[in-house]
């Protein structure tokens, strides 16, 4: 059995404090109970438009998380600046489309890798771990690996829109051979996007892998039963099937 973490992303809880602009529900105290209920990390995402988490968030965040804290980011010079500010233990580099709902896809490494590599060698040099957030394709895993990533992020949301079991095999398969070339390469292996109760399941078999981010579906599930036993829930599933 092996020991996978899990990150558990807060963006929602600040996107309905923001349907009100007002003060809650808190993001920052949703992370301390994520974390009494086994959370291994907590994962925001500063959008360029700051439609959910505000810098105020980060900030408090970085003083508070007794984890990890993963700050999925922008290759911007903005971003760049804030994370070599607040000092996140990892940065995960994800694509930013303006108007899209949520990240759409991976990040195109391959034709950004000059971008990509100097923004990675500005965060290690201040001791920040990086991943890459990417689509299982070998050409940017590759990619991923001479920019300097430490690890990278494996987009399951392909998978997890996908039916018929045809379909779900070939995601699968998809995401099995990009995490062995990736543990091959020596990359740590991370996976999230779509990712919810039960579609983790399959995953959770997926070769070498260390970490799952997963925002929606515990915030959703957290409405109605609350955050640490909504975390404690998805543990109890990592737990048993890995």
């Amino acid at each position: 059995m092996k020991y996978i973490r899990l990150g558990v992303n807060v963006d929602h809880v600040a996107t309905v404090r923001e349907a009100r602009k007002t003060y809650e529900p808190d993001p920052v105290a949703a992370a301390v109970l994520a974390e009494l209920g086994g959370a291994d990390g907590i994962t925001v995402h500063l959008r360029m438009d700051r439609r959910h988490i505000k810098e105020r968030d980060l900030k408090l965040l970085k003083e508070v998380v007794k984890t990890r804290l993963n700050l999925e980011m922008a290759t911007t010079d903005e971003m760049l600046k804030i994370a070599l500010t607040v000092k996140p233990h990892q940065v995960t580099l994800v694509p930013e489309r303006e108007g899209e709902i949520t990240t759409e896809g991976g990040l195109d490494v391959e034709s950004n890798l000059d971008k990509v590599s100097k923004v990675i060698e500005a965060l290690k040099r201040e001791g920040i771990e990086v991943s890459i957030f990417v689509d299982p394709e070998p050409v940017q895993i590759k990619a991923s690996k001479r920019a300097g990533a430490d690890a990278i992020e494996i987009h399951t949301g392909i998978y997890a829109e996908a039916r018929g079991e045809k379909r779900i095999g070939e995601e699968l398969s998809r995401i099995f051979e990009s995490a062995n070339l990736a543990k091959n390469l020596g990359l740590k292996v991370h996976a999230g996007h779509g990712l919810n109760y039960k579609n983790i399941i399959p995953v959770l078999k997926t070769p070498g892998l260390e970490e799952v981010n997963i925002g929606h579906s515990i915030v959703a599930r957290a409405v109605l039963v609350g955050m640490e036993r909504a975390v404690r829930e998805m543990k109890e599933v990592i737990d048993a099937f890995s």
